[in-house]
């Protein structure tokens, strides 16, 4: 794979770990401001979503370090 297309391909994973990041803020966001009015079902949905969603952010940040990481080596 070329160098160019390599660098596309980590700038689109981190469009990817932006817009995670930014669902992951919002999904808190609602947590903060709606647990007390909310149903239980929604909350613990909510705290699900959360959970997933930072396991996803973590595991797209190492890919991308590891992508980083092979350019360098090119």
């Amino acid at each position: 794979m070329s160098q160019l297309n390599m660098l596309k391909e980590v700038a689109y994973l981190k469009l990817w770990l932006g817009i995670l990041m930014m669902t992951d803020i919002s999904l808190i966001g609602w947590l903060v401001l709606n647990y007390e009015n909310a149903k239980l079902l929604l909350v613990v949905s909510d705290i699900a979503a959360i959970i997933m969603i930072a396991v996803g952010i973590l595991v797209l940040h190492k890919r991308i370090a590891s992508e980083i990481e092979r350019l360098r080596g090119l």
